[in-house]
């Protein structure tokens, strides 16, 4: 039963996949959000296709600015920067651990380090680098704190899911067999579900950016660092407007209590 469903999953997938990766390149969106919707399709397939379909791909010429504008669409787009990014990897991290046979809590640890390192270092800060005047390392330091509270929450709740799944699924601590792409597939969409409020936040608070659109007659530079007018001041919060580092401070306690809440529903039931 499983290994059908597996195979249904891996089949609607590899369409998915197609279908975003042929599409995608006629929608007006920044090119790592285009990468971020690709790489989310992989991991959460059908989902991850739905996904772009209802929140970035242009229903009419011209309306990509006003469609993306709203603030939910805004949040996906985050969560999805968040989330394809620390996937790859977490995804990395977990083959790594899957042919070292190692502990299941040293495979948490290096998941964590090489999803925040990949996705702060590159997905974060080097790719949107525009935003902070071409500086790589005000990038870096502007980007740290978001990329914190993002990946706290993703593994929060990819960990139970994906240490409770693979406690009862023969073999699927093996990369190379189809459960544990399965597994971590499960995992991650678990994890964009629980990122998903905490992007909220971000956003709200200017910590983040959200959807944005490029069109072919502005200038690169500013198209990456600039939003797109009518979604610029939304939820009537000013552009320079910023939570104090009490606000901060507070939810950064809460990312961490969300991951360590994760962790020990792992330890509870998937023998962390």
């Amino acid at each position: 039963m499983l290994d059908g469903v597996m195979l249904l999953w891996f089949v609607l997938t590899a369409m998915s996949v197609a279908f975003v990766a042929l599409d995608i390149r006629t929608t007006p969106e920044v090119p790592v959000l285009k990468w971020g919707f690709v790489l989310l399709t992989a991991y959460t397939g059908p989902i991850g296709a739905f996904l772009y379909v209802l929140g970035c791909r242009e229903p009419l010429d011209g309306l990509h600015e006003r469609y993306v504008a709203v603030r939910w669409r805004q949040v996906l787009g985050s969560t999805i920067h968040c989330v394809a990014g620390d996937g790859v990897g977490i995804l990395a991290g977990a083959v790594l651990a899957g042919f070292l046979h190692i502990s299941r809590l040293a495979d948490v640890a290096l998941e964590y380090v090489l999803g925040f390192g990949f996705g702060w270092t590159i997905f974060q800060a080097l790719f949107m680098r525009g935003m902070a005047g071409g500086s790589y390392r005000r990038a870096l330091a502007g980007t740290f704190i978001p990329e914190l509270l993002s990946m706290n929450a993703l593994m929060a709740g990819m960990v139970p899911v994906m240490t409770i799944a693979m406690d009862r699924i023969p073999d699927s601590r093996d990369p190379l067999t189809p459960s544990f792409w399965f597994v971590m597939s499960m995992a991650l969409l678990a994890g964009f579900v629980v990122a998903y409020p905490v992007n909220w936040w971000l956003v709200a608070n200017r910590l983040k950016h959200g959807m944005m659109t490029v069109r072919p007659r502005m200038e690169e530079a500013p198209a990456m660092g600039s939003k797109h007018g009518p979604g610029a001041h939304e939820g009537g919060h000013p552009p320079d407007t910023r939570p104090s580092a009490v606000a901060v401070a507070g939810m950064t306690a809460l990312s961490f209590a969300l991951f360590a809440a994760g962790l020990g529903i792992a330890v509870l039931f998937g023998g962390l």
